[in-house]
């Protein structure tokens, strides 16, 4: 049973660990970035909207999140909430 809860514990360290929308990836972002290099970076987003140009998209959750707006498949402002 101790091995069990050990194993369980190491994993979800892992996971946690794995995340990449932490404080060290935000300030890898930069005005000017493609949103292909943001996806390589962060992963696919949760969700994106936008229209004539203009882009949106959010990956993390409620608590913990970065947001990206991109003109021209360009950033041009990016924020952060609840990053460690």
């Amino acid at each position: 049973m101790i091995k069990r809860s050990m194993i369980l514990l190491g994993a979800c360290l892992l996971l946690t660990a794995c995340s990449k929308i932490n404080q060290e990836n935000y300030s890898k972002l930069s005005v000017g970035m493609s949103k292909a290099e943001v996806e390589t970076l962060l992963g696919s987003a949760a969700e994106c909207s936008g229209a004539v140009g203009l882009t949106s998209c959010n990956w993390g959750d409620e608590k913990s999140n970065i947001s990206v707006q991109f003109a021209a498949d360009k950033v041009v402002v990016f924020s952060a909430n609840g990053l460690n």
